[in-house]
């Protein structure tokens, strides 16, 4: 009886469980969200004689995001490294990450919609700085990136939540992984794949030669 040859064959990883697709789009939502802060969030029309030369009169007071929503830099931040961490990090990591990455989001989101609805008090800090007047009757004028900030920030909340399902697709990279999910254990028979730096270094650390 002539041995056959048999093929496992593991399940194809859908395109958005893709970890370098999951993680560059969480990257590039958090970038998007720190680029908003770089630009004018609002325009302060002020009374020309309360201007004084500091501030051009036809252009207005421009505020940024950055200083009309102090924390959605942070917090863009703070998803950015949560993204990439979470394309080295162990299943229980996962979780952590994912967690601080919605938290992240619904700050951005919050303090983004706080400044829509309210521009007159998120702009007083920068007329107090560039007038030394607080409390002025001025007109305020929102530009459309908090709405960025806020539709990029409701994004990186959705891809968030898919890391715990397209973890499930992730190969694991350490022993304690490997074990979690049910795997053979190390001097077991079974398949192996070639063993990457992590894998050899996990090794060592036991004491055993990789070459």
């Amino acid at each position: 009886m002539s041995g056959a040859t048999v093929k496992s064959t593991s399940p194809a990883v859908p395109r958005w469980a893709r970890k370098s697709t999951l993680v560059l789009a969480i990257a590039a939502l958090a970038l998007a969200v720190f680029g908003t802060t770089t630009q004018t969030w609002l325009i302060v029309h002020l009374d020309p004689a309360q201007l004084g030369q500091a501030v051009n009169s036809q252009d207005g007071l421009q505020v940024q995001g950055s200083k009309a929503a102090t924390t959605v830099t942070a917090l863009a931040l703070v998803a950015l490294a949560g993204g990439l961490a979470a394309s080295i990090a162990g299943r229980i990591a996962r979780w952590i990450i994912t967690a601080l990455i919605l938290l992240a989001a619904a700050g951005i989101v919050s303090a983004a919609a706080v400044v829509i609805a309210d521009p007159l008090a998120a702009a007083q800090g920068s007329i107090a700085a560039a007038t030394g007047i607080t409390g002025s009757d001025v007109n305020v004028d929102v530009t459309l990136f908090p709405a960025l900030a806020v539709v990029a920030g409701t994004l990186l909340g959705l891809s968030a939540l898919l890391i715990i399902p397209a973890g499930r697709y992730w190969k694991s990279r350490t022993k304690y992984d490997t074990a979690a999910t049910g795997s053979p254990a190390a001097g077991s028979a079974g398949p192996a794949g070639p063993p990457d730096e992590i894998d050899s270094w996990d090794r060592l650390s036991r004491g055993d030669d990789p070459t």
